[in-house]
């Protein structure tokens, strides 16, 4: 008896639990939007006005708060409480019953109202709790080693021999937990470079960003861009900037998750970021009425993914670990990953190999590739909370080797718009060619999208012009009229000659319609010097 009435409590509990429904709420305006458009030190720093104008990004109503006043309102309707706003959106996330939050389309100032149960994947299912990062955790046991090899694989290192170490770049980082990151010797070097610069946590609703210790996934992430032991870890963007922030609650699976992640986005927009690393993904949640499906993950379903989109639009290159589900059913990449905007990265092992956890691309990315590249994720070398050095398992680590790799890249291009630096990391991956959705476009090499974006930003040698670059079918050729004749050679990737021939007067055209898509070196020399320049066929 005392057994049935245990089970009666329990379903009781569950049915109330379900009961309280998740929704966005859109409002139909906001305040003082001309003026303070206008007048933009008044709704952003002054980093993030200064990166807008470098861009060319226009300041917008997306950039103007949320009317303060409808959400003190929002918080006063019965049995509503209201969990996130986004200014992007115009949007609050509330949590009350169906009934409550319909109630909420009465009031003057709702636009309209969108619920997170859309009744997808409503079919039974495993009640088992998903532990995202159940792979990633999971310690291995290891000859200690150092992070030469996740280094070396993208080649950052070379660019790291240039003193092109990520400074004065900026990255938000958005994760579950970053405990000690405030006083482990692994970040020492950080904190003494003042990069470690502020955070919050979204989920408590605290500036005390380190305090909670439900997950260390943040301090390990961070410590693949950032950690520092000397002599035996270098994270790949050491002299980076950092803001930290906690979107993930680690004790459960919610959609509010997805508007904490667009709220932080939001705040580091306006702080002026540069990039956002996120390792997070969003699927399937505790109640199954808000489930995704397979088929959502286009960039336009899941509210994180088109936050995603609009960060990109400010101006922010957003790197997304692709996920863990490459051996389950679900199989494809999670939101915000799913989004072509934003650069999805998978994992690979220390030999370059595809590792089954990552997510594969997948149908519902039409005309566009998931993952774009990869970086190790298979028994990658992290600082775990501890201090202490160890392995770990998942593209939650290959993500932000990677985005501390550009970060370091860019910082050795600026003047490069988000979307070009995207462009030159995918197009000098190693199967940029003939892309898969197991490794997308491949392995990344920095240095040579160094090389690439200088070769196209410097056109002009001593002289020497070529262009267009990136060409389609005709190179024009232009070198100084002492020079009567060179040499011309075009090499592709693997070092083969595609053409060889003799070339006179001032400027030659040069038919490259039957060169297939690629990078490609283009020599010039004679008795008296020799050029090489990178070219792109697209």
């Amino acid at each position: 008896m005392l057994r049935k009435i245990t089970m009666l409590l329990l379903l009781l509990v569950t049915i109330n639990s379900y009961a309280q429904e998740d929704a966005w709420v859109y409002l139909i305006d906001k305040p003082n939007v001309a003026v303070a458009i206008a007048n933009p030190i008044t709704i952003l720093t002054q980093k993030a006005i200064d990166r807008k104008q470098h861009h060319n990004i226009s300041i917008d109503e997306r950039d103007v708060p949320v009317n303060e006043a409808y959400i003190s309102d929002l918080n006063t309707q019965t049995g509503i409480t209201v969990l996130a706003k986004s200014k992007w959106f115009n949007a609050v996330h509330v949590r009350g019953t169906e009934t409550d939050i319909n109630a909420l389309s009465e009031l003057t100032y709702v636009d309209y109202i969108d619920f997170a149960n859309k009744n997808l994947n409503t079919a039974s299912r495993s009640t088992t709790i998903e532990d995202k990062t159940a792979i990633e955790d999971e310690t291995i046991n290891f000859t200690y080693g150092d992070t030469q090899n996740q280094v070396e694989m993208i080649n950052v290192d070379n660019l790291h021999l240039e003193d092109f170490t990520g400074k004065g770049i900026t990255i938000a980082v958005m994760d579950s937990g970053f405990p000690n990151v405030n006083t482990m010797a692994g970040f020492q070097r950080l904190r003494d470079s003042l990069g470690l610069l502020d955070g919050y946590d979204f989920v408590d609703r605290t500036a005390d960003v380190y305090a909670s210790a439900i997950s260390s996934h943040g301090t390990r992430v961070l410590s693949t861009m950032a950690g520092f032991v000397q002599d035996q870890f270098v994270g790949t963007a050491p002299d980076a900037s950092y803001y930290l922030f906690r979107t993930e609650d680690g004790a459960s699976e919610n959609p509010v998750e997805e508007s904490y992640w667009v709220e932080a986005a939001e705040r580091a927009d306006s702080l002026g970021v540069d990039m956002i690393n996120t390792s997070l993904g969003y699927r399937v949640f505790d109640n199954p009425n808000y489930d995704y499906s397979p088929s959502d993950m286009n960039g336009q379903v899941a509210f994180i993914s088109k936050g995603a989109s609009i960060a990109v639009e400010k101006g922010i290159l957003v790197v997304v670990s692709a996920g863990n589900s490459g051996a389950s059913a679900w199989q494809t990449v999670g939101s915000p990953a799913d989004s072509p905007d934003v650069l999805s990265i998978g994992a690979v092992d220390a030999n370059g190999n595809y590792v089954s956890f990552s997510s594969q691309g997948g149908a519902a990315q039409v005309g566009y590739q998931k993952p774009d590249v990869v970086a190790r994720g298979g028994a990658a070398y992290v600082i775990d909370e501890n201090n202490t050095i160890t392995q770990n398992n998942g593209t939650s680590f290959s993500g932000p080797i990677l985005c501390g790799g550009i970060a370091s890249l860019w910082q050795a291009i600026p003047d490069a718009s988000p979307t070009e630096v995207m462009d030159f990391v995918r197009q000098s991956a190693s199967q940029f060619n003939a892309p898969d959705d197991f490794l997308g476009y491949g392995i990344p090499d920095l240095d040579l999208a160094l090389n690439m974006a200088l070769s196209i930003d410097k056109e002009s040698v001593d002289d020497f012009r070529f262009y267009p670059n990136p060409v389609s079918d005709e190179l024009n050729i232009k070198f100084p009229l002492i020079l009567n004749e060179l040499e011309l050679s075009i090499y592709n990737q693997l070092g083969q000659i595609i053409l060889n021939k003799t070339i006179q007067d001032e400027t030659k055209t040069i038919n490259t319609a039957d060169l297939s898509t690629g990078i490609y070196l283009l020599k010039l020399s004679s008795e008296a010097i020799s050029k090489t320049f990178k070219f792109i066929k697209q």
